[in-house]
């Protein structure tokens, strides 16, 4: 099959790589309809993560199931199924919890790399959520979204305690903000501030539900925040990017007792003890347990009640995804969807 492979920050190629075969009875083997670049994959792309070894990329996907392992008894073959990046039984205590991205058997899907055109999923019945028929193709990708970035946005909604009537505001506008935005609409929110400093950004938030705009940023945007607040800020705040400006942005935005989902991967994120200490700002986040949402996300895509597919503005063939990774690092697309 062809794989994406990087090999070096900046250097991003399609190769010929083994197909995937079930080496447990738990697998599954997938034929991936689409799947894409996401925003944390360009931490690697950069060299802000190292890059030790040439490294299979990708973990979002959506595609047929081709194979199944013996055990595996919910998931069939010729089923649309979408998964979370990380696997998971999804009947241990934590996933009952809710939490199936620290499950106690969790593994990273995207280690197989699931820009590619064949992709393994370990423990499938726990991780792999099947359509009810095969979807529309204009439905791909939005379901495709559910996989990492509308998952993770309506997680970043949902641990910021968002809730009908409280005024909302989201730091950071890729997918994940984006998404976040949409999630914080669905959830019942009363205001939704969107922090953006880019006009088809902009744009896209204010159709799923943004009800203001922020370009300031750091201390600026706080600012701003409070001045949109009354002096209070705001009572949720979902952070979607991870560096230390953005967490500091997001609790310095937030109002005493307020909430603060963080879901943006952290690089270089300390905490100012005393300041979090005297703030009274919950904070909450990291991966989010997308399996969790999995069915609701589904039907809320199925029923075409929300379009979150739309931060997909650049569509390429796999052989090109070189050209996917270079458009998003240089903020040309918002989000890069890749089709075998």
């Amino acid at each position: 099959m062809r794989g994406t492979i990087l090999h070096a920050p900046g250097d991003v190629r399609i190769e010929d790589r083994p197909d995937p075969a079930i080496t447990a009875p738990t697998d599954a083997v997938i034929r991936v309809a689409a799947s894409c670049v996401c925003g944390s994959d360009l931490w690697p792309y950069r060299g802000i993560e190292p890059v030790t070894e040439p490294t299979p990329m990708g973990h979002e996907y959506v595609g047929v199931v081709e194979a199944v392992g013996g055990d595996v008894r919910r998931i069939r073959p010729g089923q649309f199924v979408i998964g979370s990046f990380f696997a998971s039984d999804n009947t241990c205590d934590i996933c009952r919890a809710g939490y199936q991205s620290s499950c106690v058997h969790r593994e990273y899907v995207g280690a197989g790399g699931a820009q590619a055109e064949l992709l393994r999923v370990p423990l499938a019945d726990g991780t792999l959520v099947a359509t009810p028929e095969a979807p529309d193709e204009d439905l791909i990708p939005g379901l495709l979204t559910a996989s990492d970035v509308l998952g993770t946005g309506w997680f970043g909604a949902v641990a910021a305690d968002v809730r009908p009537g409280k005024t909302v505001a989201v730091v950071g506008d890729g997918a994940v903000g984006l998404l976040a935005v949409l999630a914080a609409k669905q959830l019942g929110a009363d205001r939704i501030i969107a922090m953006s400093r880019h006009a088809d950004r902009q744009k896209l938030a204010l159709e799923y539900g943004a009800t203001d705009i922020v370009t300031e940023r750091g201390d600026d945007g706080v600012a701003r925040i409070k001045d949109l607040t009354g002096g209070l800020g705001a009572h949720s705040v979902v952070e979607a990017v991870g560096t230390q400006e953005s967490m500091l942005q997001a609790i310095r935005s937030t109002r005493p007792g307020g909430h603060v989902g963080y879901v943006g991967v952290a690089h270089g994120v300390t905490l100012p003890g005393e300041e979090l200490f005297y703030s009274h700002v919950h904070l909450h986040g990291g991966p989010a347990p997308v399996r969790r949402f999995l069915p609701e996300l589904i039907d809320l895509v199925t029923s075409r009640s929300i379009d979150p597919g739309k931060v997909f503005d650049l569509t390429l063939p796999l052989d090109q995804v070189a050209e996917g990774y270079t458009a998003m690092d240089e903020r040309r697309a918002i989000k890069t969807l890749l089709r075998p």
